[in-house]
């Protein structure tokens, strides 16, 4: 019999130079100002990404031709310390409202005025046998840690 591997989160730690209620507020407030113009699944380019701020609210883009594509939604909103998303997109990229992985960010204070900002990408598992090959799609090197140098980027600013 065999036995299917359970894919590992994706998990990555920063920190930026900024409180964590300003770091919070970029990752949320600020998701269209970092979040790579490539990175959309929309048919249209895509004109603007959002997460809504509340517990329930849609993560999605807009795209140029005036269509939405939803991304997952927001399953907690502890401003300025947590903030857990669904991810709802499939291996192929097309959203699956039946699907459930989870991205948490933690913003913690540190000492020196800055702040750690602990990512992790979980429940790959739930993809199937397609789970690993996900994994594996956002820890790349146009992944999670592009984008999050991105968030950094304008965090530090």
């Amino acid at each position: 019999m065999s036995q299917t591997i359970k894919p590992a989160p994706v998990r990555k730690t920063l920190t930026v130079r900024a409180s964590p209620e300003t770091a919070f507020k970029v990752f949320t407030e600020g998701f269209d100002r970092w979040w790579p113009r490539s990175h959309h699944i929309g048919k249209a380019e895509l004109k603007a990404a959002f997460i809504e701020p509340r517990t329930g609210g849609r993560w999605y883009e807009t795209c140029a031709d005036g269509s939405e594509c939803e991304w997952g939604d927001v399953l907690a909103w502890e401003p300025p310390t947590r903030l857990l998303l669904a991810w709802r997109l499939n291996a192929q990229w097309q959203y699956d409202p039946d699907l459930l992985t989870e991205v948490e960010v933690l913003f913690t204070a540190q000492a020196d005025g800055q702040t750690r900002v602990d990512f992790e990408h979980r429940g790959f598992e739930r993809m199937g046998v397609d789970g690993a090959a996900a994994r594996a799609g956002v820890d790349s090197p146009g992944g999670w840690g592009a984008i999050l140098a991105e968030f950094k980027r304008v965090a530090d600013a």
